[in-house]
């Protein structure tokens, strides 16, 4: 007996979608403060700032504009293109055209739209582990496949050569790779970014870097951009950027796309169809973001360093907790393997998810296990809020496990 369509109620490729897992912890965090609980959440990674007031203003002087209440170009704003590409050229030493250039409803859209344009079912994406959530998610929803390459906290969460290459067979097609990390704040120096680039020009594999805190890297590591230090895969290395962390725009959701034409075309293609362009009064903003100067985003860089330093150390005066130092973006990412296998208030608890509710229930800190990032035993906490929470929260642990 064949089923009824209506018994079919959800398509198996989007009912396959995970629920983002940094976004559920998040909103559990904000429903139980709002009823009055005094949750601290480490569970988002978005700054605590304000957006700058010069980006600010150019929105309430855009939104004013009769031509911004109108349709442009799906594939951005002409002022915003150059923009990125000046910009580009300026942080990272990375030379495009406008042509090279797709604006995006947030990096997330740029990070779909991307592996949409470049893979065929069945490709093989190899994407270092810990991941952020969304990779995995993207890549299957374009029909790919994921194939994860774990690194732990005694290679500072960074993959090597080998791994890769372990990992590598006839249907890989592109290497994920993410420098400043999310979730574990890696770094790649410099030579280590040459050592894994000849190994992708030597497999013939295309690259997906995403830069998206690139302006967030500490204690001097020298480390650079993928197509810039590796020029002989440029024509093979879709970068994607945006907005949101270096200028403390979350909300405004404006990210880009940066690749050879022929992809960038593919893509813009694409978003044509799916949301058209982005809202013109955040593309107006993020060009006042992209033309201004750097001091607003340093002096968030001061306080995220500040912010690392002390919950580091905080994390590993817990006994069974391990944190490496972070070199990057805004988060830590402590092994919490010691903490496993013991009962805390009667429960047992094995494994970071659990230790992650019991966390929310005994402490009213919130936290996203290591499960969410594929790698089971740890825990990321994002420092990207105030000093004094993130000390208070930190004691609250300290307590817990004391």
């Amino acid at each position: 007996m064949t089923s009824s369509p209506r018994s079919r109620r959800v398509s198996q490729r989007v009912g396959a979608i995970a629920e983002s897992a940094t976004l559920k912890v998040d909103a559990k965090a904000k429903a139980l403060k709002a009823e009055g609980r005094p949750v601290i959440g480490f569970g988002a990674g978005e700054p605590d700032f304000a957006t700058p007031d010069y980006i600010v203003e150019a929105a309430v002087e855009a939104a004013r504009e009769p031509k911004n209440h109108r349709y442009t170009p799906a594939g951005g704003l002409p002022e915003l293109k150059k923009a990125i590409v000046e910009k580009t050229a300026r942080d990272s030493g990375l030379v495009v055209e406008p042509a090279q250039v797709l604006v995006t409803n947030g990096g997330k859209q740029a990070i779909y739209e991307a592996f949409a344009a470049m893979l065929d079912p069945g490709d093989e994406v190899i994407v270092p582990a810990p991941y952020w959530t969304t990779y995995p998610e993207s890549i299957q929803l374009a029909g790919g496949v994921p194939v994860e390459v774990l690194a732990d906290e005694t290679q500072d969460y960074k993959v090597t050569v080998e791994q890769l290459e372990a990992a590598r067979t006839e249907r890989t097609k592109v290497l994920l790779f993410v420098s400043p990390s999310n979730p574990t704040g890696a770094v790649y120096t410099a030579d280590e970014i040459r050592a894994i680039g000849a190994w992708v020009e030597a497999n013939g594999l295309w690259v997906l870097t995403d830069e998206i805190y690139e302006h967030l890297v500490y204690d001097d590591i020298e480390t650079g951009s993928l197509p810039v230090l590796c020029p002989e895969l440029a024509d093979y290395t879709v970068v994607v950027n945006g907005v949101a962390k270096t200028y403390a725009m979350t909300g405004w959701r404006v990210g880009w796309v940066i690749g050879p034409k022929d992809i960038v075309k593919a893509a813009t293609n694409l978003q044509s169809h799916a949301t058209s362009n982005v809202a013109n009064v955040s593309q107006r903003a993020a060009v006042a973001a992209l033309e201004g100067d750097l001091t607003a985003v340093d002096e968030m860089g001061v306080a995220f360093d500040r912010r690392r330093k002390t919950i580091v150390s905080m994390l590993n005066e817990i006994e069974g907790v391990y944190c490496p130092t972070p070199g990057g973006a805004f988060y830590a990412y402590p092994s919490v393997k010691g903490l496993l296998g013991k009962e805390y208030d009667g429960r047992l608890i094995t494994t970071s998810a659990e230790l992650a509710e019991y966390i929310l229930d005994a402490a009213e800190v919130a936290i996203v296990p290591g499960e969410a990032f594929g790698s089971p035993g740890y825990l990321r906490l994002s420092y990207a809020l105030g000093d004094d929470d993130i000390v208070e929260g930190i004691t609250r642990l300290q307590k817990l496990f004391a």
